[in-house]
């Protein structure tokens, strides 16, 4: 399809990438990764013909054509958006008038007439075509895209510029999906969507008839849509089979091996250096010095890049808040007549890490505004947690920075004790590298501000912490860092976010928002969809296949029933593995505490005592007898 030859391309003075061969072949479904500034967007607007190359070749089949979808930046205005949808089968609904005026003219000429026949056979091909491109079924198809992408039914005769630039890139999403171009390009497409909208657009892709190369910096909307990474890489490109998680394991040995050669390499060229200094001025060696001059010559240098260095960074912790850290008590929210809750009940303990979801406009915000004081309740009650001080992350921090403190200054304010280093290390963490360091507050863009405002709050943590999109500009380093700090914090956290693998990865609960109620669900969001597609009624059935069969030594017999054929993505797979490891590890401790109790209870010490330990013994058996029954019936889903 294309094919580039020793392709590079300049910014300026800085060389993005050279030497770069890469071809691409019908139905590749490539992942295009790459740290900040290394030429990502560049490539792909080259693929799409919008720029050229400084060096090298590009060679595009004739049949090719391609459709971009930048970041940002594109506006739509003077129709409705089924109508600008619409726009996209312009040539469809031409050959569909033109069908309707043969169709009104036919009646009116003789059947034996030359004119009549040519007439037929004029829409003989026409029909042929429409069918074969599904014209009947156009405006089926405009449906179809834009509910998945999250537009309400009576926003489709809305027009487009009724609608924020968010929303403006999901009607140019809508409209090149709907034209399907044989080579798709997509540069961070989930920007602008929520968590459903993304789930719909990966199912699309997955489907998706032809090529396609996507910029992302969301994990799991790699691992499920593409099977080939390109990585731009040390100004080269590198090509990895499988999705982003294979890509991981695979450039890590990569780098291990490179890291290898060009320490051997080192060697080779201290050993030269030695040779040719020792025996430059000597007669005899004159040869064997000039054989390793010219050897030192022809050697291609191996470099490491920079931008592979490890950043280790510990954010202080903060004071132990109570057990109950926030409740919410028949709590409603109205705004006028619109009511956004009602009859809300919940309690948020110590060391939860939850996660808000739903679709755009059902009140994840309104929740995390109210949780933080910043809406007041229209009916209920919230009670606040002892010991409990929250701090509040919203879409809009950056309006509370100061915009004449530089960057680097107004951090060192914030956290006294790091060093200089620490702090450019972090800082470079969050995409504020060099001398953007030194950087006024008042100059950065609203995305550049709310990063930085995120970095502040995480040096000086409150214990209940309510953030909102804070994954919003940070590339996958960026978010690597948050995510680690987030982990590793023992507070509580309240949190929104449409990243999938971020969400997977911090949330123990999910509370669903939606038509003015929140619904809890245990577990991060595969979890929560698991349980909404039915998954946890089957591992039930499958928990319940154990319990009545239970022999006499605490340990249930083989399950007669399995799990069903639900499979497991690799994400899923390696969250129940674990989950696997935790439970023998709390199976091995419920037995420890069993048999501890089973020994107190052979010495007599007074009622009071053995009714305890009674009692608690009773407590760990039936908790054993739960936790054996997850761990079997993971185990069983597991072997599915």
């Amino acid at each position: 399809m294309i094919q580039l030859s020793s392709a590079g391309k300049r910014f300026g003075q800085k060389m993005l990438f050279e030497h770069l061969d890469w071809l691409i072949t019908a139905r590749d479904r490539i992942g295009l990764v790459g740290a900040n500034g290394t030429g990502k967007t560049t490539l792909l607007k080259v693929l799409g013909g919008i720029e050229t190359l400084d060096y090298g070749s590009i060679t595009v089949a004739k049949s090719i054509s391609a459709g971009y979808l930048p970041q940002d930046g594109l506006t739509l205005s003077g129709k409705t958006i089924f109508a600008e949808c619409m726009s996209v089968f312009a040539d469809l609904k031409s050959m569909e008038t033109e069908m309707e005026q043969i169709t009104a003219r036919m009646p009116d000429l003789d059947h034996a007439s030359a004119q009549y026949d040519q007439l037929a056979d004029r829409y003989q091909r026409l029909d042929h075509e429409f069918r074969a491109r599904d014209g009947y079924a156009i405006e089926a198809q405009v449906g179809s895209v834009l509910t998945g992408l999250g537009f309400r039914k009576e926003d489709w005769t809305r027009h487009t510029e009724e609608f924020s630039g968010g929303w403006q890139m999901r009607i140019a999403l809508a409209k090149l999906l709907l034209q399907k171009p044989n080579l798709l390009l997509l540069d961070e497409p989930t920007n602008h969507l929520d968590l459903e909208a993304r789930n719909w657009l990966e199912e699309y892709l997955r489907e998706y008839p032809y090529t396609f190369v996507l910029i992302s910096h969301d994990r799991y909307f790699l691992d499920v849509t593409v099977n080939k990474i390109a990585e731009i890489w040390n100004k080269r490109i590198q090509f990895y089979p499988g999705n982003y998680e294979k890509f991981l394991a695979q450039k890590t040995q990569r780098l291990e091996q490179l890291e290898a050669a060009y320490r051997n390499q080192r060697e080779r060229i201290e050993q030269l250096e030695v040779f040719i200094n020792r025996f430059r001025y000597q007669a005899t060696k004159a040869k064997q010095v000039q054989s390793r001059i010219k050897e030192l010559e022809r050697m291609d240098r191996i470099q490491l890049p920079d931008e592979e260095r490890t950043i280790h960074f510990s954010f202080p912790q903060p004071k132990q808040s109570g057990r109950i850290v926030a409740e919410f008590v028949e709590v409603a929210k109205s705004y006028g007549q619109k009511e956004v809750f009602r009859d809300v009940n919940f309690i948020i303990e110590r060391g939860d890490r939850i996660a808000l979801v739903g679709v755009n406009g059902a009140g994840k915000s309104t929740l995390i505004k109210l949780l933080a004081g910043e809406e007041k309740l229209s009916s209920g009650e919230y009670k606040f947690g002892h010991n409990v001080q929250s701090d509040y992350f919203a879409q809009d921090q950056y309006k509370e920075l100061s915009t004449n403190a530089r960057i680097i200054e107004d951090l060192g304010t914030v956290s006294p004790q790091s060093t200089e280093t620490e702090l450019r290390n972090l800082l470079g963490c969050f995409l504020f590298s060099g001398e953007e360091a030194f950087k006024k507050i008042g100059v950065l863009s609203g995305g550049e501000r709310n990063r930085y405002a995120l970095l502040r709050m995480l040096l000086h943590p409150a214990n209940f912490l309510l953030l909102d999109e804070p994954t919003n500009h940070l590339d996958m380093r960026a978010k690597d860092v948050l995510l680690a700090a987030l982990s590793k914090y023992t507070g509580t956290v309240v949190f929104v976010s449409h990243d999938r693998y971020f969400i997977d990865k911090l949330a123990t609960r999910v509370f669903e928002i939606g038509e003015g109620r929140v619904e809890v669900y245990p577990g991060n969001y595969e979890d929560y969809r698991w349980r909404k597609e039915g998954g946890a009624a089957k591992l039930q059935e499958v928990v319940h296949a154990f319990l009545p069969v239970a022999s006499g030594n605490g340990h249930s017999a083989t399950p007669a029933a399995s799990a069903g054929n639900r499979r497991l993505n690799p994400l899923k797979r390696k969250q129940m593995e674990e989950r696997v490891q935790e439970l023998e590890a709390e199976i091995s401790q419920l037995e420890s505490d069993i048999a501890a109790c089973q020994s107190s209870l052979l010495q007599f010490v007074s009622s009071e005592e053995t009714q305890r330990l009674t009692y608690e013994l009773g407590e760990h058996k039936q908790q054993l007898q739960k936790t054996m029954a997850e761990w079997e019936a993971l185990g069983q889903a597991l072997q599915v």
